[in-house]
């Protein structure tokens, strides 16, 4: 069973959906241990879909990856990145293909905090 975050349905999706997009164009993200347990199952799926890389494959990714360039000056987004410069790098990688380092309590509210990354 999915994690709940504290959010209603369509709030937890959209964060994921922003969390996934937010990993695949930095590479790096950090947040709460419990977010990035969540993001890396979904972070997961969209790194298969992009070694499918057929048209159906790209499509998916599509709906759930918001269009976001990858960089200020760039004009790749979010999606192409996924399909052109991650999946490729994991071709031979049968999943794990994402790492939590855990980093300990938020200063503020005390949260578990985690960095999660591309291996």
């Amino acid at each position: 069973m999915a994690r709940k975050l504290g959010r209603t349905t369509d709030v937890r999706m959209a964060l994921l959906r922003n969390l996934a997009t937010d990993l695949i164009v930095h590479e790096r993200l950090e947040t709460t241990e419990a977010k990035a347990k969540e993001v890396q199952s979904v972070v997961e799926k969209m790194i298969t879909l992009g070694k499918r890389g057929d048209l159906h494959a790209r499509r998916q990714a599509e709906s759930f990856l918001y269009n976001e360039k990858a960089d200020e000056d760039s004009t790749e987004t979010a999606l192409q990145k996924l399909f052109s410069d991650i999946a490729p790098r994991y071709e031979d990688r049968q999943g794990g293909y994402t790492r939590i380092m855990k980093l300990g309590a938020r200063k503020g509210d005390g949260a578990k905090t985690a960095i999660i990354e591309f291996v």
